[in-house]
């Protein structure tokens, strides 16, 4: 494991209990968690993005100021659903958010999951093309969003611009070299991460599958991870992949974290359905005591199999408890786990 990481959701919520109560604090405690995380000496923040909920959604701008407030850590989404995204548009605010950050953006990317209200997208404007699906759509949306962020022009230029063009054919504008490099699928099966293999992506497996194998999750997200692997290198890509893994993890080391998640009723894989026709497998959680944590962790086969981990964290228990929560991962079960 070279790499540790937070994951926020990013909700917000009027119930007694939350400390994000708007969309403002959601945005706001996001930023000061991100820098929290990189003074304590973790290596990443990343965001969910869902369109139609109280959860963070439109993440460019978010990405660009914690780019300005910090100074290290990568900054990235996990993932961005490419259904609702105009894909050129999105190389332009990638670019400048990335160029913000000086190169840290990594940005996942994915054909969407089941969301808030059906067929979301249409209302954002896009619809498949008669006899495609959404996925296809969404697969689509990703080609012309990596051949876009390659840097080469495709645009013919105005003859009588309003100001002065370079040679050649024109692309959109920032460009941020080697972003594309730091593109990531986040792929929910085995099919699925051999095609980002082939693409060229790093991997992002989360904390579901939709399919179910008869064995552990992480024996079966392991399985994941490898065939990507073998995908990437048929393919012939020079560089080294990335590949992450989610969990939910939680040290109890105070009353605090015993209280919040100290019952142990989250210590096995669950099998059920994303809607009426997607089964999935649901990764386990963890919370124990750090050394049984340590035990524990050691036997994921997917976390050793990943080069990055990304810890989901409970955003609405605030930006306190949460930068603790990290802290206590990093301070007593990463290094027993080859971190750093």
């Amino acid at each position: 494991m070279k790499k540790i990481g937070f994951l926020s959701f990013g909700h917000w919520s009027d119930a007694p209990y939350s400390q994000v109560r708007s969309g403002s604090d959601a945005l706001i405690q996001s930023i000061e968690l991100a820098e929290a995380v990189e003074d304590l000496g973790a290596d990443g923040a990343y965001f969910r993005v869902h369109h139609f909920a109280q959860q963070l959604a439109s993440p460019f701008p978010l990405l660009a100021a914690i780019g300005a407030r910090t100074k290290r850590i990568e900054i990235g989404t996990a993932v961005i659903d490419m259904r609702y995204e105009n894909p050129l548009y999105m190389v332009e605010d990638a670019g400048a958010a990335d160029l913000i950050a000086g190169g840290r953006l990594q940005l996942g990317i994915s054909r969407g999951s089941p969301e808030q209200v059906i067929d979301g997208f249409r209302y954002f404007g896009y619809a498949p093309p008669d006899g495609k699906t959404d996925a296809d759509m969404a697969r689509q949306h990703v080609a012309v969003f990596l051949q876009a962020l390659s840097g080469v022009g495709f645009a013919e230029p105005n003859a009588s611009p309003m100001f002065p063009n370079p040679p050649g054919l024109l692309r959109p504008e920032p460009h941020s070299p080697g972003l594309r490099e730091r593109i990531w699928w986040g792929a929910g099966s085995r099919p699925t991460a051999e095609w980002a293999g082939q693409q060229g992506m790093n991997l992002m497996s989360s904390t579901l599958l939709t399919e179910d194998a008869g064995v552990p999750f992480h024996e079966l997200q392991a399985e994941q991870i490898r065939l990507f692997r073998e995908a990437w290198s048929a393919a012939g890509h020079q560089r080294e992949p990335r590949v992450s893994v989610s969990r939910s993890i939680f040290a109890l080391v105070d009353d605090r974290d015993r209280a919040y998640f100290g019952r142990g009723n989250q210590d096995s894989d669950k099998v059920g359905y994303l809607d009426a026709q997607t089964k999935a497998i649901f990764g386990r959680s963890y919370a124990a005591e750090p050394d049984v944590l340590v035990k524990e962790l050691a036997g994921d086969t997917a976390i050793q199999a990943a080069d990055t981990l990304l810890l989901t964290v409970p955003n609405q228990l605030g930006v306190e408890y949460n930068a603790h929560a990290i802290e206590s991962i990093l301070r007593y079960v990463a290094p027993e786990l080859g971190w750093r």
